[in-house]
């Protein structure tokens, strides 16, 4: 298994515990300002922090390479599809929980939107990764 493959997988475990334990902690304590706060953020956590992340992990090991035996395509790629991907999910985790208790300020318009820009760069980085191992031979 690539070393690339073991750090999503990874990160998507974490995620999927940090998201498991933000919603127990909301449900838990329901008239807490914080735990509507950090609904999006944990179900953001779920669907692109474990969802996404396993699956790039397991395509990235799994899927048919353009040589047989050979490489993996480009880690470089590969690696900075990673860091996009979790870079957006910190990005979020700070600010969309400070945005729904405190209000949206100019700061929080920009994070937000560069945390979604670093998880369309990353989505994008895995696709152009992947495209030529699934093309018709």
């Amino acid at each position: 298994m690539p070393l690339l493959t073991r750090w999503f997988l990874r990160s998507a475990i974490v995620c999927l515990l940090i998201a498991l334990a933000l919603g127990a902690l909301s449900a838990a304590l329901p008239g807490a300002p914080a735990g509507p706060a950090f609904a999006p953020f944990a179900l953001h956590l779920l669907v692109v922090g474990w969802a996404t992340q396993m699956i790039f992990g397991v395509a990235y090991w799994m899927f048919p390479r353009v040589l047989p035996g050979r490489s993996f395509g480009s880690p470089v790629l590969g690696w900075t599809a990673f860091a996009g991907l979790n870079a957006g999910l910190l990005l979020r985790a700070g600010f969309e929980p400070w945005a729904a208790l405190r209000g949206s300020g100019p700061w929080t318009g920009v994070a937000l939107a560069a945390s979604a820009l670093f998880q369309l760069a990353a989505v994008l980085g895995m696709v152009a990764l992947l495209w030529r191992r699934v093309a018709e031979r």
